[in-house]
């Protein structure tokens, strides 16, 4: 049991040892690496136009497609659908 023990702590300081190191191998490498160069600004691209309206049969067919698929509540399909009709 002693020689367990022995062995335990051998291992539990060796790998504090090799922890240690290894956060002083990084912060060298850190320090020694060159600064990283700023990228340059992303200019903002222009809002594409809105997509053009698609005809009022596809629009209710997606609907129907999402009530079916139960993301949509029948009140909700039934709003969604009096807009575009009226449209």
């Amino acid at each position: 049991m002693p020689r367990m023990l022995r062995r335990a702590a051998m291992l539990g300081a060796t790998a504090h040892v090799a922890s240690k190191r290894g956060e002083a191998r990084g912060a060298a490498e850190a320090a020694q690496a060159p600064p990283a160069e700023e990228a340059p600004p992303v200019q903002a691209e222009p809002a594409p136009a809105a997509p053009p309206a698609e005809d009022p049969y596809s629009e209710l067919m997606k609907l129907k497609e999402l009530l079916d698929a139960g993301v949509l509540t029948q009140a909700e399909f039934d709003a969604q659908k009096q807009k575009i009709l009226a449209s």
